[in-house]
């Protein structure tokens, strides 16, 4: 049901209901909702069970005063054929052929902004995802989120909200400087399993190839940050920490590249140390007499604010905790003038959500209660060739976001990763869009287990491949056809009145209605979701009904419904940043 019908026939039931109402102060509320079962019917209204009480009437009794008015109202036989009650005082309505029938003439005008809404017209977000330690490659947890996270994002697009996508860089702090230990490490000839290789060092082959590059004074550069040229000297530890920094942030912007992810801004933890900015927020909350001093570290009072205990900020050795800059950065968010912020991490980082939410309350800046939002995942697991995965060459300790994308693309595109021919860029799309689908299609907060050969399959079991095909399977029946497409708008849809075709108009209809609820929900699988359900539609129609057949206007009013769930399928894909190929 589209929108402006679902308006139209709250507006019927508004003017059904005047009467029935008339003389008491009730404002009722009209809800509509899809019957769990398709038999009953294509809308369901429970507004007379809700009445009952207050108008002191029998539900059903009032159900059927409402239906008569219902039915009575002018202009209904466009949008409602029947009513029905069923129980103590459902309403069920069906809609007639041409109502349900109208989604394809509205998606046949609006394209690609079919399911477009407005609710966020002059509203911003920012959502902060993937924000890697730049201490190695980007590895499948990283693939979630970006998936997750850009998915998000292109929700609150579909929305009309300007949505700013954030990585956030942690390169200050212990791990930067094991990272540079390591690169020294490396470039003084060592290697793991050495005497003298330490013992918390980073042991993938990514830390040979950033010594071998920083010893031949080589330059490299972030998306966002000054070129670094190594000075080769390996007693050089600060050089050596700039250079391997900048080096895997450029690693990193390869991996995004790869996956098809784009952020608008890079924020550096360590920007907020040399602003002063974590001091200010440390002041801020001394000030505000929100800390105290116990046993030589200064500690947040975060219990007033539903945490489980206190919360040490400044160690006694002077260094802070690594909550200490999340709070200073978020503060930085909200300063920016975002509103609404969501985090997507993984589901380790939930312990961190009452500290940081606690220090934000504490400064007394005016940030609401709640903020920031979070989207918490859970990792993911690999099965490749019947057996779970855990390492890899290049990370030395897990298997890499790259690594992921090159298995899926199948091994022709894992010899030619870094190919330009057409043939290797394919493949390594085709690896891409196995690994977002997968990624996204899944409860952000439930186990997912990613299974490589079945991203290689080419049957039904695969579901990008089951999505895909749904949308070849259409471009190969226009081909057959050869005609032209743009003469298919304002076709007679009349002939669309079989039962398949009832269920694909309805699951057109549906797309619009899904969007708000995933955005509602924070929930992008639900995109996912619903694609393998069109998919499934589209699939059942077409082996049990001929588009290309004898009779004109029946042949073109199908080719209409192909082309209306065509665009929806395109329209949820780049949605979810998968391609829509016309071939498979």
């Amino acid at each position: 049901m589209l929108a402006i019908q679902r308006q139209e026939i709250i507006d019927l039931f508004q003017h059904a209901l005047a009467p029935i109402v008339a003389g008491s102060d009730l404002v009722p509320a009209v809800v509509l909702e899809r019957p769990r079962d398709p038999a009953h019917g294509d809308v369901a209204c429970n507004i007379a069970m809700q009445l009952a009480k207050p108008l002191k009437k029998n539900p059903r009794e009032l159900a059927q005063a409402l239906v008569a008015n219902l039915l009575a109202s002018p202009g209904r036989e466009a949008l409602i054929a029947s009513a029905d009650i069923a129980g103590p005082g459902f309403i069920n309505l069906r809609l007639a052929e041409a109502a349900k029938q109208a989604v394809v003439s509205a998606v046949q005008q609006q394209g690609a902004r079919f399911g477009k809404g407005e609710g966020g017209a002059g509203k911003s977000v920012l959502i902060e995802f993937v924000s890697a330690n730049p201490t190695g490659p980007l590895h499948v947890g990283h693939g979630r989120q970006g998936a997750l996270g850009d998915a998000l994002a292109a929700l609150f697009e579909q929305q009309s909200y300007a949505v700013t996508r954030e990585f956030y860089y942690n390169d200050a702090g212990v791990q930067i400087g094991t990272l540079a230990y390591s690169v020294q490490a490396r470039a003084r000839g060592h290697k793991p399993g050495d005497p003298h290789w330490p013992e918390s060092a980073y042991n993938g082959d990514y830390i040979a190839d950033i010594a071998a590059d920083f010893l031949a004074k080589k330059t490299v550069s972030a998306s966002d940050g000054a070129p670094v040229t190594a000075s080769g000297d390996p007693n050089d530890l600060e050089s050596i920490r700039l250079f391997a920094v900048a080096y895997l942030r450029h690693e990193q912007d390869l991996d995004l590249q790869a996956f098809g992810v784009k952020f608008d801004n890079y924020y550096l933890e360590s920007s907020l140390y040399h602003d002063g900015k974590v001091e200010a927020t440390v002041n801020a909350l001394v000030k505000a007499g929100k800390t105290y001093e116990l046993d030589g570290a200064l500690w947040l009072r975060s219990t007033d604010y539903g945490d489980d205990k206190d919360r040490v900020m400044k160690k006694s050795d002077g260094s802070y905790t690594y909550f200490v800059p999340d709070v200073a950065y978020h503060i930085t968010k909200w300063q920016r003038g975002f509103g609404k912020v969501i985090n997507v991490q993984g589901s380790d980082h939930h312990g961190t959500i009452a500290r940081v939410r606690a220090g934000l309350q504490a400064v007394g800046v005016g940030i609401p209660e709640g903020y920031p939002d979070y989207v918490l995942h859970k990792m993911v697991t690999v099965m490749k060739n019947g057996e779970e995965v855990k390492i890899s060459k290049r990370a030395g300790s897990y298997v890499t976001l790259r690594d992921l994308i090159e298995w899926s693309a199948g091994e022709a595109a894992a010899d030619a990763a870094d190919a330009t021919d057409n043939a290797g860029a394919r493949d390594l799309t085709r690896g891409r869009d196995a690994v977002r689908f997968f990624l996204i299609s899944r409860k952000a907060d439930t186990e997912f287990v990613f299974d490589v050969d079945l991203a290689l399959a080419q049957s039904d079991e695969n579901p990008v491949y089951y999505v895909q095909y749904a949308h070849a399977r259409i471009c190969s029946v226009f081909n057959q056809w050869g005609g032209d497409e743009a003469g298919l708008a304002g076709v007679d849809l009349a002939p669309l009145n079989s039962p398949r075709e009832a269920a694909l108009l309805a699951r057109l209809a549906e797309y619009p209605d899904m969007l708000q609820k995933a955005l509602d929900e924070l929930g992008p699988h639900q995109v996912a979701f619903y694609l393998r359900d069109l998919s499934g539609d589209l699939h059942s129609y077409y082996n049990a009904e001929r588009v290309l057949v004898d009779d004109e206007s029946t042949k073109l009013a199908r080719l209409a419904l192909l082309q209306a769930t065509r665009q929806v399928l395109r329209n949820g894909l780049a949605l979810i940043g998968v391609s829509a190929p016309s071939r498979m």
